[in-house]
């Protein structure tokens, strides 16, 4: 991280948002990693932090006014918008982003983002109401479209008591962020399959046999891959998550369709199997099983088909294998037992007992055939970059 971000100039655009508070962990971040921070504070943002604790944290000058005499009478935002390597936009609100995205320069933020050609990260944070409306999944298509990077918020409990997607992204997932705009990207040319989620094998044309498996680890990982320039293929089982940005996505139902997009998918040199597969299927009906009064219907199960072991030992098997291992116990020696039998080259494992499903955090061991390594609790972003980072070095030959 350091090597990314040393000796760069990021332009901090700091929105009015509850979440604004974060922004000064972040600017203590960057400089501790060697950058310089050139903060810009906007008239909500400063409702929530003030000029005076941003400015002690960047050491620079808090820019604050489009209408600032001294600083605009040598059009002092023109030359700001050109200092940066970089313009973060943390928190970047609904409210910011649908100006930006519409093109409007009302403001000294807004005006810097329309007169720039630097590359522009949008952090956003907000409502879950807000984030989901579809006026702003426009505005997040828009900016997308016309060149900016948007991270995607985190699930969870927001200041308002509401629970969803719209929470400020943990630090290092937005550190990450930032690294990969440097062209930080040593998996260029790279080919990466990541499957997440969950399958459903149906037991009848409304009833199905599926897990608890959010798809949140699998598709970190896949936009983590992508920032550090894989080519990325995702197999989706029943999700709803916003595809990572860069990630060609397939979504699939079953184990079967899941084993066939793989295969599809090959060659590859990296497999990341974070998907959770279920092990059986049942012999579905073809219409709706109905309780009759003589008890439940027998259902008839057939093993389905082991993605990760197929992968793990396929005539096209993919320069790293890492498969993922949900256990409810005796964790190390579980996943150790499954790495050697799948012929994968790592195994993820996490105790799933301690509510890792739908949650933001987990608590995972990387288990190689050096030996386990505790990674601790923490958030599944995190996990993502360091994973990441791990097969980058790994295929690069630095480990």
């Amino acid at each position: 991280m350091p090597a990314a971000v040393l000796g760069k100039t990021i332009l901090l655009i700091v929105g009015g948002g509850i979440a604004a508070f974060k922004a000064l962990e972040l600017v203590r971040e960057l400089r501790r990693a060697g950058a310089r921070v050139l903060p810009v504070l906007t008239e909500n943002g400063a409702r929530f932090v003030t000029p005076l604790s941003l400015s002690a944290l960047a050491g620079e000058t808090v820019r604050t006014s489009l209408w600032d005499l001294e600083d605009e009478a040598s059009m002092g935002h023109i030359q700001l918008s050109r200092a940066a390597d970089l313009i973060v936009v943390c928190p970047a609100t609904a409210d910011l982003m649908a100006r930006a995205a519409g093109g409007q320069a009302g403001d000294l933020a807004s005006t810097l983002l329309l007169a720039t050609d630097t590359r522009v990260l949008m952090v956003p944070a907000m409502n879950v109401r807000m984030w989901l409306h579809p006026a702003t999944r426009r505005n997040v298509d828009r900016l997308r479209g016309d060149g900016v990077t948007v991270m995607d918020p985190d699930d969870g409990e927001m200041a308002c008591g509401e629970y969803g997607p719209g929470r400020l992204p943990e630090l290092p997932a937005i550190m990450a962020a930032i690294a990969a705009q440097f062209g930080d990207r040593p998996l260029a040319g790279r080919h990466a399959l990541v499957t997440a989620g969950p399958t459903h094998e149906p037991i009848d044309p409304v009833r199905f046999i599926g897990n608890h498996s959010s798809g949140k680890q699998g598709f970190a990982i896949a936009a983590a891959l992508a920032a550090a320039g894989a080519r990325v293929t995702l197999v989706a089982g029943p999700v709803h998550l916003p595809t990572p940005a860069g990630v060609t996505r397939v979504d699939v139902m079953t184990a079967r369709e899941m084993q066939a997009a793989c295969e599809a998918a090959l060659p590859a040199d990296i497999a990341v199997m974070v998907a959770a597969v279920a092990d059986w299927r049942a012999d579905a009906a073809g219409t709706k099983l109905k309780k009759d009064g003589s008890g439940p219907p027998p259902l008839i199960l057939t093993e389905n088909p082991d993605i990760l072991a197929g992968i793990g030992h396929h005539a096209r098997r993919p320069a790293l294998v890492v498969g993922f291992a949900a256990e409810t116990g005796d964790l190390i020696a579980h996943a150790s037992a499954k790495r050697t039998k799948k012929g994968a080259d790592w195994i993820v494992a996490n105790d799933v007992t301690e509510g890792v499903f739908g949650s933001d955090h987990t608590h995972v061991h990387l288990v190689t055939a050096a030996g386990p390594e505790d990674w601790g609790s923490t958030p599944k972003q995190a996990v993502a970059s360091r994973l990441v980072a791990r097969i980058a070095a790994h295929l690069n030959g630095q480990s």
